[in-house]
């Protein structure tokens, strides 16, 4: 089986819109903390994956085709700029409420983990809000909270108040998979 390091996006990957969305590529803007992180997730033999909330799309702020257009772009600039993979990107596009992938549910992190054979118990979820950390933990999987915001922080496994310092963290916290 797998392990993982499951990211949100929006705060984690790339720095927050605020109360908005991310509506087209040129205002993804992917934090230098993020591919530190995945360095250090890869390096330790972990995969990758996204797993986001694109409520956006049910409310019509932004097509579907553009959210997989920007996921696409995401995977492309990580490889050929910082030779780094993504296993994959999952999101949710539905309201609160209506399915069972939009965090704080663990839907996302299932899906992923039946479509990978991915460990759970041995996989990480990192996120900037209390939601992430209770899909994470809901999923089965130990948890690092990043942000000032200390909301939830001590649901999680781990918290980090800044994004540069997550991989760091992650070079103490992540041991080599264990090779099933």
């Amino acid at each position: 089986m797998r392990t993982c390091v499951f990211f949100d996006r929006d705060g984690i990957v790339n720095v927050s819109p605020g109360p908005g969305y991310v509506e087209r590529w040129e205002d993804f803007h992917l934090q230098d903390g993020f591919v530190n992180a995945l360095a250090v997730c890869r390096g330790k033999g972990y995969d990758a994956v996204i797993v986001t909330n694109q409520r956006g799309i049910a409310r019509g702020i932004v097509a579907e085709e553009t959210v997989v257009d920007m996921h696409a772009r995401l995977r492309r600039l990580l490889r050929e700029k910082h030779r780094l993979e993504i296993l994959d990107v999952l999101y949710c596009p539905h309201h609160a409420g209506s399915c069972a992938c939009r965090k704080p549910k663990p839907g996302m992190l299932l899906e992923a983990a039946r479509r990978h054979d991915i460990d759970l118990a041995a996989s990480w979820m990192i996120g900037d809000s209390l939601r992430d950390i209770q899909a994470g933990r809901a999923a089965g999987c130990r948890t690092i909270l990043v942000g000032e915001a200390a909301d939830g922080a001590a649901e999680a496994d781990e918290w980090v108040p800044e994004m540069d310092e997550l991989a760091e963290v992650l070079e103490r916290v992540l041991g080599a998979p264990e090779k099933v």
